[in-house]
């Protein structure tokens, strides 16, 4: 799972202008990587219907938000421009770290922190960017780290939260 974890980090940086700065290209992978690792895995273990449907309702989640908070003071980018709040990358990132970590990787703390630490700085390099403040991003990455570590039973034996990570 680690290797599909990297070669979809690698796959999503490939299709990224050379030109860019490579943090930001880092934190743009990882939004679509680690996501993507973690509906490989959801296939798997017969469980993509409920990762579907999580992924759909976090996204879902974070559009309201960015429509409802646009032209507020708490959407502002540090640009100046609006449609800020919460961080999609952030989101996204946290999202399939989170999936990975509890439902993947549970037996393989390191695994976990890896996939946390990644999502961790994909956050970070929309902050980086000029993209986000820390506030927006940091709201962005716990709404997906919400939905990434539910579970809704669908398909499944029962509702549950799991974080992974365990020692």
């Amino acid at each position: 799972m680690m290797k599909a974890m990297v070669l979809a980090g690698l796959c999503g940086t490939a299709a990224l202008p050379a030109a860019a700065d490579p943090f930001e290209d880092f934190g743009t992978a990882m939004k679509y990587g680690l996501p993507a690792v973690a509906a490989v895995c959801a296939a798997r273990d017969d469980r993509l219907e409920d990762f579907a449907v999580r992924g759909l309702l976090h996204v879902a989640v974070v559009v309201a938000l960015k429509s409802w908070t646009d032209g507020s003071p708490i959407s502002r980018r540090p640009s100046g421009e609006g449609s800020g709040f919460p961080s999609g990358h952030a989101s996204s990132a946290s999202f399939g770290a989170a999936d990975l970590a509890g439902k993947c990787f549970d037996d393989e703390p390191l695994a976990g922190a890896a996939a946390y630490g990644a999502a961790g700085l994909a956050a970070a390099s929309r902050v980086h960017a000029g993209e986000h403040t820390a506030q927006q991003a940091m709201t962005g990455a716990l709404i997906g780290f919400s939905f990434g570590a539910a579970s809704f039973g669908i398909g499944g034996e029962g509702a549950e939260f799991s974080i992974g990570m365990r020692f």
